[in-house]
């Protein structure tokens, strides 16, 4: 079940985490990409080639929220959700330990960790349309890990 912390007390942590180091910045371009897709796209599920992991540590960055792992501070890959649907999952497929955060768009940031395995997964249900970010961590600082995004509205 993904954890949830409120748009105010994550800016404060990142506010205080500034001048430390780097945090997740929603604000940056992506660095592998972005998509606008609708309700009922096809083919269902989306799968994006990625790399995992980054130098900036989560638990830095959000403290007392209790998340592991490590991200680049631009967001992995941008999804524009448009239309209505009652359920939408992202998720990571790889072979390493991997963490999956999301900034929605309503400012609220999400984050999974070993939903199936090692791998993350977070299902938003009846999704808000606008702009999710994404970033794909790793545990141990680990930079440049293969892995694959999986967007999809069908039972995950």
């Amino acid at each position: 079940m993904p954890h949830l912390v409120s748009a105010a007390a994550a800016a404060l942590v990142l506010l205080a985490a500034s001048s430390a180091q780097a945090c997740p910045n929603w604000q940056a371009a992506p660095s592998f990409g972005q998509i606008e897709l609708w309700a009922g796209f096809t083919p269902d599920p989306y799968v994006r080639n990625i790399t995992a992991g980054g130098r900036y540590d989560l638990a830095r960055c959000f403290g007392s929220a209790g998340w592991g792992g490590s991200v680049a501070a631009s967001p992995d890959f941008d999804l524009y959700w448009r239309g209505n649907s009652s359920q939408l999952t992202i998720a990571v497929q790889s072979s390493w330990d991997t963490v999956l955060l999301v900034n929605a768009p309503d400012g609220q940031w999400y984050y999974s960790d070993d939903v199936r395995g090692t791998n993350p997964a977070i299902t938003f249900q009846n999704p808000q349309q606008g702009l999710y970010d994404i970033w794909i961590g790793a545990y141990g600082g680990g930079r440049g890990l293969p892995g694959q995004l999986i967007i999809t509205e069908l039972p995950y």
